[in-house]
């Protein structure tokens, strides 16, 4: 299974990145080696995370969950793991 990021969820990647830099060069390698590592797992098993609450008529593909309090979220299709969002926790989601 292969895994794509959208054009949004990159760009949201590196702002996150960029901007815990500003501060810490130590906690951006931190978070983003984590989001890393948490998306590369995916594909062991990609519906352990729990169904995306905030995604309007969920079929059951669509799937998020937290990290370093980052909210990453994601499709499962049948050959790939679509990553779509990142955003803060502190951030109001966005109807989808």
């Amino acid at each position: 299974m292969v895994i794509v990021w959208s054009i949004n969820a990159k760009n949201e990647f590196k702002e996150i990145y960029r901007y815990i830099l500003k501060d810490s060069y130590q906690n951006a390698i931190k978070v983003r080696r984590g989001i890393i590592t948490a998306v590369l797992s995916l594909p062991e098993q990609p519906e352990k995370h729990r169904l995306d609450k905030y995604k309007k008529n969920n079929d059951g593909t669509w799937r998020a969950f937290e990290i370093y309090h980052y909210r990453i979220s994601y499709r499962v299709k049948q050959n790939e793991i679509r990553i779509v969002r990142l955003r803060h926790t502190s951030r109001s989601p966005l109807a989808y």
